[in-house]
């Protein structure tokens, strides 16, 4: 059984990214982990300066405190910080902890692109917070048809126009 739920947010957390996890928390009923990546393509802020900004961001929430917690584990490991590392890094720390990867809909579309996705898929894998104009049904059936033991929960929540990646 999944006792929390993770997130990687590759830029300065946002509006999207907090209704993103208020919605997630509301629906799961989990605790949140952001694991804040050493990746940035949009923003100028170092990774550090926006770990720094994310911890900030969540002081400002205190009905999450207890509930979620930011990460810097990417941000102390070496090169290259691929998803699959992370998780695994993250599963070597909390060994008595199960937990699965948050993903939007958007990022499920291209998720074959991923280093090792076959493996996230069965041993975390990933609750898909469902985005416009991506049909994350038909997308999760895809998948199933590659590997029936792939784990895939499609979250339903209401849509948060809001994107990193779009």
């Amino acid at each position: 059984m999944v006792s929390s739920v993770y997130t990687i947010v590759m830029v300065t957390i946002h509006f999207g990214i907090f209704a993103f996890i208020f919605n997630l928390m509301l629906t799961i009923g989990k605790n949140m982990g952001i694991i804040n990546s050493n990746k940035d393509s949009i923003s100028k802020d170092s990774a550090s300066a926006r770990f720094a900004a994310a911890q900030e961001a969540l002081l400002r929430h205190p009905e999450l405190c207890g509930k979620v917690v930011v990460s810097d584990i990417e941000l102390n490991m070496p090169a290259p910080h691929y998803t699959i590392r992370t998780l695994d890094t993250l599963s070597s720390q909390t060994s008595s902890e199960h937990f699965a990867l948050a993903i939007g809909g958007d990022q499920l579309d291209d998720f074959r692109r991923w280093k090792d996705y076959e493996k996230i898929l069965l041993k975390y894998g990933l609750w898909v917070y469902p985005r416009k104009g991506f049909d994350c049904v038909a997308l999760r059936e895809e998948l199933l048809k590659e590997n029936p033991l792939y784990q895939i929960r499609l979250i339903e929540a209401a849509e948060v126009d809001v994107s990193s990646t779009l």
